[in-house]
C-alpha cells in the first residue's frame, strides 16, 4: 500500500485556502484528479459565478446561490450557447463537484436536473447496387 491510498484518509476536509477556485483545485489535488479535470471543474466554476454576476448585477457566492441559478445556468449553456451534451454533463458535474466535494453542501435537487439526449450517430452504410456491393467511395474514384 502506498501514501495515496491509505484508508486512513478521511472523505472530506475543509479547504485551507479562502478563494474559492483556489479551494476547487485545493480539492481536485486532495482527490488526486487528473490537471485536465482540475482546469475543466476550474473553468467552469469561474463561469458559472461570473455568469451569475452578470445575469444578477453582482458577485454572490455559490453557497448562497439556488436551483434556479444552476437551472438557469445549465439552460443557457444548452440554449443559448448550444453546447454538446458532452460539454454540458462537464459543465454539470463541475457543478456537482463544486457543491459537493468543495462546498460539503448535499443538493438532492441537482439530481433531478434534466440532461441533454445523446446524439445519434447514424452509421456510413454499404449499399448493394446491381452489381455487387459499393462504397461511398466509389462515387469519388477516378475513371
Amino acid at each position: 500500500m502506498n501514501r495515496h491510498n491509505r484508508t486512513d484518509k478521511p472523505d472530506w476536509v475543509p479547504p485551507r485556502s479562502v478563494k474559492l477556485l483556489d479551494q476547487v483545485r485545493e480539492r481536485v489535488r486532495y482527490l488526486h484528479y487528473s490537471l485536465q479535470t482540475e482546469k475543466a471543474y476550474v473553468y467552469w466554476a469561474k463561469a458559472f459565478v461570473l455568469w451569475a454576476a452578470r445575469t444578477q448585477g453582482a458577485f454572490r457566492h455559490p453557497r448562497e446561490m439556488g436551483q434556479a441559478d444552476v437551472e438557469g445556468f445549465l439552460t443557457m449553456l444548452a440554449t443559448e450557447k448550444k453546447v454538446a451534451p458532452a460539454t454540458h454533463r462537464q459543465a454539470l458535474n463541475a457543478l456537482l463537484f463544486l457543491y459537493r466535494q468543495v462546498l460539503g453542501m448535499e443538493l438532492p435537487w441537482l439530481q433531478q436536473i434534466g440532461r441533454p439526449p445523446e446524439r445519434k450517430r447514424i452509421p456510413v452504410v454499404l449499399t448493394v447496387a446491381a452489381g455487387g456491393t459499393t462504397s461511398p467511395l466509389d462515387a469519388l474514384a477516378l475513371p
